[in-house]
């Protein structure tokens, strides 16, 4: 594992930002729920909906009671960059911008932004991936991803996905 993963992970207080109302079976939906079925104390953000996942929704990352140690981005990355900057505001350090084997979340100046002001980024991959929050069918697509150069094998802060591949 990476550095910034193994920053990530151990923090139990998350926002995962993209969380859909219908229940989604991609994107940030299995994300919220496996956290969350893992024990972490996870935070469904949707400015459109009050409930998601049977939980309470959140407007945004401000209204979390409490705050959170880190956020994961399952949203259109166009919406990448309004959220790294409230982490800014927040004091949020960690973020992740949730990208599976389709296009993702992640947003190239989101990533320039967190890295110019400190801020760990992930710039794709799935935090259900790795740790204990991976299961064999996503430790098979990390394994894919990594040997194809969809996710950088060393430290994701300094490149995203998609400038590693073109390298």
């Amino acid at each position: 594992m990476t550095a910034p993963v193994n920053d990530f992970l151990p923090h139990h207080r998350i926002a995962v930002v993209g969380v859909c109302r219908e229940g989604s079976s991609h994107g940030a939906n299995p994300v919220y729920r496996r956290l969350r079925d893992r024990g972490y104390a996870v935070f469904a953000v949707n400015a459109n909906a009050t409930k998601v996942e049977g939980d309470t929704a959140y407007p945004n990352l401000r209204s979390i009671p409490g705050g959170v140690d880190a956020v994961v981005i399952g949203t259109a990355p166009k919406n990448a960059d309004a959220i790294v900057r409230e982490c800014d505001e927040l004091g949020i350090t960690r973020v992740w911008m949730h990208q599976g084997m389709a296009p993702g979340s992640v947003s190239d100046t989101a990533a320039a932004y967190c890295r110019e002001r400190g801020i760990s980024v992930i710039a794709g991959g799935c935090p259900l991936m790795y740790g204990g929050t991976a299961d064999f069918g996503h430790r098979c697509i990390r394994w894919y991803l990594e040997r194809t150069g969809a996710i950088p094998k060393d430290n994701w802060e300094t490149a995203s996905p998609r400038e590693a591949v073109r390298e």
